[in-house]
């Protein structure tokens, strides 16, 4: 494909430069009824259909979103159709849906997870990642799987960076030699209800995030019935 196909046939959710935008502006009211960029259907370990996902995007009123299951984008790919066929039926103010994905990958000897988004699903560098088996070997290590992304087109975020083993000063701070994005900075992570993002562990991820000059992602990691919950 030469670069004027590429162009031709780029999608919405492949606009990596308004997602940017959107990214720059998020705070922590910003999810989960404006924005969510973190959640999984049944293509992956959710519990909701990619359309009913949809749905609940439209009722709750979200400008904008991403389905980010693990290691698979058909989430994506029904969703967007659902929400192409409410278009052509005249339904107005539907949400913008952006491609996304999780990957597992290694950082630091550390099981991560990162977050990919506005890349093209087709692009040869990502493919492999998007067959819904966690990546092995050296695929598997979290400079491959932020170099992949990039080279898709996309961005590449360290998902809820205070979950882990090692800490987010660490974390980070080696996601940042690998080219990370950014981080997923507003997050549950003792899934409250009604959801709100956690205080300490925000301030933690906010300050390191500025120091390094990242982009600032939210997200409910939705697996259960409802966007407005982790479970």
């Amino acid at each position: 494909m030469n670069l004027v196909e590429a162009v031709a046939t780029k999608s919405p959710g492949q606009d990596v430069e308004s997602l940017r935008q959107v990214f720059r502006s998020i705070q922590a009211e910003s999810c989960p009824t404006r924005f969510n960029f973190h959640m999984h259907t049944v293509c992956s370990d959710g519990k909701l259909h990619p359309e009913e996902l949809a749905q609940q995007a439209i009722v709750i009123g979200l400008e904008g979103f991403a389905i980010t299951d693990h290691h698979s984008v058909n989430g994506y790919r029904l969703a967007q159709r659902w929400l192409d066929e409410q278009q052509q039926e005249g339904q107005r103010e539907l949400p913008r849906l952006w491609v996304g994905v999780e990957i597992t990958s290694q950082l630091l000897e550390t099981e991560v997870h990162i977050l990919g988004y506005g890349f093209s699903p087709d692009h040869r560098a990502i493919r492999g990642y998007l067959q819904g088996q966690a990546p092995t070997h050296e695929a598997a290590t979290a400079a491959s799987v932020i170099a992949a992304i990039r080279q898709a087109g996309g961005m590449a975020v360290l998902a809820h960076p205070v979950r882990y083993r090692r800490s987010p000063e660490e974390l980070i701070a080696a996601a940042i030699d690998l080219g990370i994005d950014g981080v997923e900075t507003y997050y549950a992570y003792d899934n409250p209800s009604p959801w709100r993002c956690s205080p300490e562990q925000t301030e933690r991820v906010q300050r390191l995030s500025s120091t390094y000059g990242l982009l600032n992602t939210c997200g409910t990691d939705t697996h259960g019935k409802s966007l407005l919950q982790r479970l």
